[in-house]
C-alpha cells in the first residue's frame, strides 16, 4: 500500500439614509449596537414610534422589550419609557442583543430507520436532508424528524440545537447516520468518532464516483483539512490544518464514449472526520467527485466525454456522487459489535449504470 504523506501535498485550491443617520459596529458579547439621529420630519416624536418608522426591521414588540430593558439610550442614558418624546438632533442608540435561536420542534418528517433500540436510532439519511438547524435551515432537518420520532428520549449533551447528533453527513450526501437516544450513548458514541477505528469498532465507509483513474489500485491520503484562506464556506488541504486520513480502493473503473477511462467508483474508509473530508481528499489527488460543485467545477468539461445518456444522469443527479454505504460501531450499552450496509440509491445507481454501458 503506497502511503500519500502530508507533507508531499501542496494546496492547489485558487486560493445617510434621509431623515437618518446610522452606524452599524458590533460590540461585544454579541450586541449590534444601531444609532438613530432624530431629524425633524418625524410624524410623532413619541420613543418607540420614531424607532419603529427608522428601524422597521425591529418589530414594534421587539422595541418595547429593548426600551424596557433598558437596552435604549439617549445621549447615554437609557430610557426605558417608550412613551417618552424625543426632539429633533437626539442621538438614540439601541443595543440589540443576538436573537437566540429557537429551539428545534418536532416535525412529521419520514425516517429510513435501518436499526433502533434504547440506546441508538441508525437511519439511511436521504439526499436534501440538512442534519441539525443552522442558518437558512431552522426547519426540516434531521434533528426536527429525530425530535417527532424519539420525543424527549433523545441525548441533549450536543446541545439543544443538536439533540442526540454524534457525527454528520453533508445535505447532499446519502447513507448511513447514528444518533444517540440518551446521555450515555451520546457519550460512548462521541468517543468512538473520535477514535475513528484507531483503537476500536468504529468503520466509515463511502462509495464515491470520481473523475479519471488512479493510477493505483489502493492508497491513503495523509493530508490535514482546515477552512479554505478565502472561501470560508470550503474546506482545503493546509499545512498546519487538523489531521485528516482517508483510505481509498479503487473498485471499479468507466470509460467514456471514446473508450478511454472517464471516471471510477471509489471505495473510501475514514481514520478522521473532518468536514468535507472525502471530497476534499479526493479533489487535492485531482479524483473529484462527479457532481461536486464546490470541489470539482473544473472538471464539467470531463462530462462531454461521457454518452448522452450517462451526461443526462449526471445532470439530474444534481449533487455530489457520494453515499456512506458502511457503518460499524460498539453498541454503547451491550459492547456488542454492530454492522449495517446501505445500498447505493437510485439516482447514483442509475448513473452508475449509463457509466458502465458508456452509454
Amino acid at each position: 500500500m503506497v502511503r500519500e504523506s502530508g507533507n508531499r501535498f501542496s494546496d492547489r485550491t485558487p486560493l445617510k439614509t434621509q431623515g437618518i443617520s446610522l452606524r452599524q459596529s458590533p460590540a461585544p458579547n454579541s450586541v449590534q449596537q444601531l444609532v438613530v439621529i432624530v431629524e425633524g420630519d418625524e410624524g410623532s416624536t413619541r420613543l418607540d414610534r420614531v424607532l419603529a418608522v427608522r428601524r422597521p426591521e425591529l418589530s414594534r414588540s421587539r422595541l418595547k422589550a429593548l426600551i424596557l430593558a433598558g437596552s435604549v439610550a439617549l445621549k447615554g442614558i437609557p430610557v426605558r419609557d417608550p412613551a417618552y418624546h424625543v426632539a429633533s438632533g437626539d442621538t438614540i442608540t439601541i443595543d440589540v442583543p443576538e436573537a437566540a435561536p429557537p429551539e428545534p420542534a418536532g416535525e412529521d418528517i419520514a425516517l429510513d430507520i435501518v436499526y433502533e433500540d434504547d440506546d441508538i436510532i441508525v437511519i439511511d439519511k436521504p439526499k436534501g436532508l440538512v442534519v441539525h438547524p443552522a442558518a437558512g435551515h431552522e426547519t426540516g432537518t434531521l434533528v426536527n424528524a429525530l425530535i417527532a420520532h424519539c420525543g424527549a428520549s433523545l441525548s441533549g449533551i450536543g446541545g439543544v440545537r443538536r439533540p442526540g447528533i454524534v457525527h454528520r453527513l453533508d445535505k447532499d450526501t446519502t447513507g448511513l447516520m447514528v444518533a444517540a437516544k440518551n446521555d450515555r450513548a451520546h457519550r460512548s458514541l462521541t468517543a468512538q468518532f473520535a477514535d475513528h477505528g484507531r483503537t476500536g469498532a468504529m468503520r466509515r465507509g463511502y462509495l464515491a464516483l470520481a473523475w479519471d483513474l488512479p493510477d493505483r489500485q489502493r492508497g491513503i491520503i495523509d493530508a490535514p483539512v482546515d477552512r479554505h484562506p478565502h472561501a470560508r464556506e470550503k474546506m482545503a488541504v493546509r499545512q498546519g490544518g487538523r489531521d485528516a486520513v482517508t483510505h481509498w480502493e479503487l473498485q471499479e473503473a468507466f470509460n467514456g464514449r471514446d473508450g478511454k477511462p472517464v471516471a471510477a467508483q471509489l471505495a473510501c474508509q475514514l481514520e478522521t472526520g473532518r468536514t468535507h473530508q472525502v471530497r476534499v481528499h479526493l479533489a487535492h489527488i485531482g479524483h473529484p467527485l462527479l457532481g461536486d460543485a464546490v470541489y470539482g467545477p473544473h472538471f464539467k468539461t470531463k462530462a462531454s466525454r461521457l454518452g448522452p445518456q450517462s451526461q443526462v444522469a449526471l445532470t439530474a443527479l444534481g449533487r455530489q456522487a457520494l453515499h456512506a454505504y458502511l457503518l460499524a460501531l460498539e453498541h454503547p450499552g451491550t459492547g456488542a459489535i454492530l454492522e449495517w450496509m446501505s445500498d447505493l440509491p437510485p439516482d447514483l445507481t442509475a448513473l452508475r449504470e449509463k457509466l458502465r454501458a458508456a452509454l
